[in-house]
């Protein structure tokens, strides 16, 4: 557990405080100084962190690692990796990054972990390489064409962004038969059309379901699984043939069993595993499906690297630990209580939502280790999109309106669309992300546009009435985070990259990331109506 002091007491907290409370420089003016701008540029894993349209300079930078280095950071970066119990609500270890790490005589956790590991990505790997290879077949004795994955929260985000991430991106080897990798579908809102729309057009003998739910008691998950097993019996599935479309991964496989699925299609993973850490286990099964064995093993190798550059790196060249500095900068002291993510990559358009989960699940907490009340923000709320659509939208709100939001800008470098004319789209994607960086921090000052107004040949008083609409504030703080190129490797090492962003940011604020009680309440009482 954090033993340090309550985080608004340290040293660097007030000295952080007090650098806020200057009267700093705007950022149209710190970008002027080219040697800063490029000083604040970091690179690693496929990778390159941003951060001159931050509103930080030497002394704030200086001032955040020494807060870190308050917070006992480095201590808990060691528990973590050490598999000690992190989690200390639930008295347990948080042991994802085992989940990537599979070389037994590296690893600091017990063996047996890594050993049990390696044993169910084998095992769930070789079925998603059957299903590609047509080996599996359905009631009618055809191979399987669609996978549905039916799950919630941790089961639904992570596997569904990075399906839709990496939808170009599969292993083509034809060493063990015929490939046809099967489309993968995604169902995790209960409401009866979610199912209905996504199974109307699909050949029930040609279905597989996939069932995530960690404890295998999910409600919401159930009741489509239930649905599911119907539709295929109305669609003169024989009742015992039905159990060949069904798949369940859970941490739970003896429930699972009873309820009827056959041991051979169970895949499991530990109470140890949180849901939104959990795509780097059997719940990520739709995408080792969607791409193949090799390629998700090198999701998982990206992933590791990040672990490995999040250990040893020094702060100062930390990706994670510079994002999750900057995160407290901007909220605790500049008070930007929200944040934006926008993505400028189609194949990044569920990377917001997953990012919701890993942020105010983990971080959306209001008291800390010890139970006391918080005396600082900790999690912001997150918000977002795809940034090219957000520019018709809601991105007035970032330049002239009247909250600070800080922002992720998300895009690639490189882009392997085989459509036509595919690069001048990248191009337009590009600018416009660099522009909208450059514009959120610059601004336009009333002086500049005035003198717009003036050249466009407008009388004084238009320009008087005009000019105040037309100025931007500029000085909102943002992040570039470039992708070389969208590859497995590359999309792990963004995703551990924000997971260890997330810890960083709840070491200091010294709260559990690892539990999500707030979930329960609502579920619970969801129940009691029902029994009412």
């Amino acid at each position: 557990m954090n033993t340090a002091p309550p985080v608004h007491t340290l040293s660097a907290w007030k000295n952080l405080q007090a650098l806020s409370e200057q009267n700093r420089p705007h950022l149209r003016e710190l970008l002027k100084d080219k040697n800063r701008t490029q000083a604040l540029k970091w690179s690693a894993m496929g990778l390159e962190l941003d951060l001159s349209c931050q509103r930080i300079d030497e002394p704030v930078l200086t001032a955040l690692v020494e807060l870190a280095q308050e917070s006992a950071l480095q201590d808990q970066i060691e528990r973590l990796f050490q598999g000690q119990k992190v989690n200390t609500s639930e008295q347990r270890a948080a042991l994802h990054p085992a989940l990537r790490n599979l070389e037994a005589n590296k690893v600091a956790w017990n063996k047996e972990i890594t050993q049990a590991v390696n044993f169910e990505l084998d095992r769930f790997c070789a079925f998603a390489q059957k299903i590609r290879h047509q080996e599996l077949k359905g009631y009618t004795g055809e191979h399987f064409t669609d996978v549905v994955n039916l799950g919630i929260g941790g089961s639904d985000l992570g596997p569904r962004m990075c399906v839709q991430a990496l939808a170009n991106t599969s292993d083509s080897s034809q060493a063990h038969g015929p490939l046809q990798a099967p489309r993968v579908h995604f169902v995790s809102n209960v409401d009866a059309w979610a199912l209905y729309k996504v199974v109307r057009d699909l050949d029930p003998s040609r279905t597989l379901f996939i069932v995530q739910s960690k404890t295998f008691l999910t409600q919401e998950t159930l009741l489509l699984a239930e649905s599911a097993k119907e539709w295929l019996l109305g669609h003169a599935c024989p009742p015992d043939k039905v159990n060949l479309h069904f798949v369940a991964v859970t941490a739970n496989a003896q429930l699972a069993l009873e309820s009827g699925y056959q041991e051979s299609q169970i895949f499991k993973f530990w109470d140890w595993v949180g849901g939104r850490y959990s795509v780097w286990s059997a719940i990520g099964l739709p995408l080792a499906i969607a791409i193949g064995e090799e390629k998700f093993r090198e999701f998982l190798s990206g992933a590791q690297e990040m672990d490995d550059h999040f250990q040893r790196t020094p702060w100062d060249h930390n990706l994670p630990i510079l994002l999750g500095l900057i995160g407290i900068w901007n909220n605790n002291f500049l008070k930007a209580t929200t944040h934006n993510v926008a993505p400028y990559s189609y194949l990044l358009s569920h990377f917001t939502p997953y990012l919701q989960q890993l942020e105010m699940e983990s971080n959306g907490k209001g008291v800390d280790h010890g139970t006391n009340p918080m005396q600082v923000n900790t999690s912001p709320i997150v918000w977002g999109g795809l940034g090219i659509d957000g520019q018709h939208a809601y991105f007035q709100l970032l330049h002239q309106g009247s909250h600070l939001v800080s922002v992720d800008f998300i895009g690639l470098k490189k882009d392997s669309c085989p459509l036509s004319h595919a690069q001048e789209h990248h191009e337009c994607l590009v600018l416009n992300m660099k522009a909208q960086a450059k514009a959120l921090a610059q601004g336009r000052s009333l002086e500049d546009t005035q003198s717009e107004l003036v050249q466009s040949g407008l009388s004084g008083q238009d320009i008087a009435l005009l000019a105040g609409h037309r100025t931007f504030r500029g000085n909102s703080p943002s992040s570039s985070i470039w992708l070389d190129e969208m590859t497995p490797k590359i999309l792990g090492a963004l995703m551990a990259m924000y997971e260890h962003k997330v810890f960083v940011q709840a070491a200091i604020w010294s709260i559990n990331p690892f539990d999500q009680w707030g979930v329960e309440l609502g579920k619970k009482i969801a129940q009691q109506l029902k029994n009412d």
